[in-house]
């Protein structure tokens, strides 16, 4: 499974809100709500969050064989 647990580290340690994002970077309000469900999201959109986040997809995502949904 795949977790965005690294996601909220890592704009928390930026200093990124989510209303910076929606609001200055036009990512969706669905998209931060897939990534607090652990939902996927598409590999287009992990490229921008890496783009704007200038980090590594390790910063944005992690995989666990283990997890449950």
């Amino acid at each position: 499974m795949i977790l965005y647990t690294p996601f909220w580290d890592t704009i928390h340690k930026k200093g990124i809100t989510t209303y910076a994002l929606i609001k200055n970077y036009k990512v969706s309000s669905s998209t931060l709500s897939r990534l607090k469900r652990n939902m996927p999201i598409s590999t287009v959109t992990i490229n921008d969050l890496c783009s704007i986040l200038n980090c590594r997809v390790e910063d944005i995502l992690q995989y666990r064989a283990d997890a449950q949904k």
